[in-house]
């Protein structure tokens, strides 16, 4: 089998890589960190110039990718720099959605998505939910939203919020529950906003009478759910697989700069054993990544079974690198000011997106059972 990019694929790489070496440094990532807004607007524009939310798209869609591959290569690179930019909450989590359920005029919206003039927070998880997508309290009353919604990501930077609530059903039915559009201004709506761990903000929304546009028909919203948090599940494997590289990247650049004894402490054997068993490690990250990738597009079981596992093994790896990179470091790998303490912050923190590794593991047993 070819595992070889294409050729549209390594130049969207060899271009997204370029420009992140050389305008997201450390220095860079810090300000925004520290921003209020927590992103940076001028390299959300830039970066949707170079094409690089176009290519979470398909061409019916206005896009030139949205396939896994596509997806895989634009977050395995925002991952190695360590982006923080809403790129898998407004490309990923909710332009899937408005593609999928939207009707023309909702569906108009992404080419203000794509060309960076618009974005959007998935409103989903609830203070009770934990990991179950289909646990879902808030509700709809007389055409008006009622309800709590948990770490919205990109809540207070979003124009429009994508709202899950329920029209029929019990909490944890998969059927009757809606999605709406709410804008982040509409009555009734307030939020409490915070920063998060490894870079960017959230915020806790709670709804109360609040308007919003239905987004694909009452009650049947579900598996349009399902399938943009499986190409969320790839994204962020990706994402933490470029994060692993960068760490191990640093990690062999210090042990063959850090002097013992006269030589580098990279030359010791015990050290020279741990950082082969990291590589080793990432190479199964990196088969686990195109496994992922190259099952989106299969049937529902199929690609919630392979994102359990990718998933599964992905966090498990993702912590083995992160935690052996800090300890080969020593203290200067806790220090804000170098790369590793933000990149390895974003590997553990992307293990807690839509389900942890004993979640996925549980998720891949039940899933196999039931074949």
């Amino acid at each position: 089998m070819n595992f070889d990019l294409t050729e549209e694929r390594q130049m969207l790489q060899d271009t997204l890589r370029r420009y992140l070496s050389d305008k997201y440094t450390t220095k860079v990532r810090n300000q925004i960190l520290d921003s209020e807004t927590g992103l940076s607007s001028a390299i959300w524009a830039e970066l949707a110039e170079l094409g690089v939310i176009g290519a979470l798209f398909t061409e019916d869609e206005g896009g030139f990718g949205g396939k896994g591959f596509d997806i895989s290569v634009v977050f395995e690179e925002l991952g190695r720099a360590g982006v923080v930019e809403p790129f898998l909450e407004t490309g990923i989590l909710g332009g899937r959605l408005i593609a999928a359920l939207g009707d023309d005029g909702q569906t108009a919206m992404i080419d203000e998505i794509i060309g960076g003039g618009l974005q959007l927070a998935f409103a989903h998880g609830e203070p009770t939910s934990r990991y179950d997508l289909s646990r879902v309290e808030t509700r709809v009353s007389d055409g008006k939203i009622i309800g709590r919604k948990a770490v919205v990501v990109n809540a207070e930077a979003a124009d429009q919020l994508i709202v899950s609530a329920r029209e029929s059903g019990a909490a944890d039915d998969v059927d009757g529950m809606s999605l709406f559009l709410v804008a982040r201004d509409a009555p009734g709506l307030t939020m409490r906003g915070y920063p998060l761990l490894a870079g960017g903000r959230a915020a806790e929304v709670t709804l109360e009478d609040t308007p919003g546009t239905r987004l694909g028909p009452e009650g049947g919203a579900f598996a349009a759910i399902e399938a943009a948090v499986a190409a969320a599940h790839v994204a962020l494997s990706a994402e933490a697989f470029g994060a692993m590289n960068t760490a191990t990247d640093l990690t062999r650049d210090y042990l063959m700069t850090r002097k013992q004894f006269g030589r580098p402490i990279g030359t010791f054997q015990a050290l020279q054993h741990r950082m082969a068993d990291l590589l080793i490690e990432l190479e199964q990250a990196r088969s686990a990544v195109i496994n992922a990738a190259g099952h989106l597009e299969a049937e529902p079981r199929i690609r919630d079974l392979e994102m359990a596992a990718a998933r599964n093994l992905i966090g498990r790896v993702g912590r083995l690198v992160a935690e052996d990179s800090i300890q080969m470091h020593g203290g200067i790998a806790m220090t804000q000011e170098y790369e590793l303490a933000h990149i390895a912050k974003r590997i553990v923190m992307t293990d807690h997106r839509f389900g942890d590794t004993d979640y996925h593991l549980e998720r891949f047993i039940d899933l196999s059972a039931a074949a």
